[in-house]
């Protein structure tokens, strides 16, 4: 039941973030998995993509496009991309070892932080 209530927190910390950044949830959901209920790293990822695939984002993308800030034709192309684009990535990563994984999305995370900080606006 601990790990339920856990899981529950997570997930509204991450939909907070989702619907304020329009980050995906995995920014949040996978470091939370991996270091609050010690799942392996791609456990974590599997697990984030679980919770991902419900529309999860449905109220939060109504608000935008009510206000005309969503782009729907630009969204679908990314949608086809991110579909394809995620199977890959997926066989890439299953592929991997788990601590070259959780080392490769640590990278990740400080590359885009680094880039949104200081890169030219």
């Amino acid at each position: 039941m601990k790990d339920g209530i856990l899981a529950l927190i997570i997930g509204a910390i991450a939909g907070v973030l989702g619907g304020s950044f329009g980050i995906g949830g995995g920014i949040l959901i996978v470091p939370a998995l991996v270091l609050g209920l010690g799942f392996s790293q791609h456990k974590a990822q599997g697990t984030s993509l679980v919770a991902l695939l419900a529309p999860v984002g449905i109220l939060a993308f109504l608000d935008y496009y009510k206000r005309g800030d969503a782009d729907l034709k630009l969204g679908g192309i990314i949608a086809a991309g991110f579909l394809f684009g995620a199977l890959g990535g997926s066989r890439l990563a299953l592929a991997t070892d788990e601590m070259t994984m959780r080392r490769a999305f640590a990278a990740f995370l400080v590359i885009i932080a680094a880039w949104l900080a200081f890169g030219k606006v």
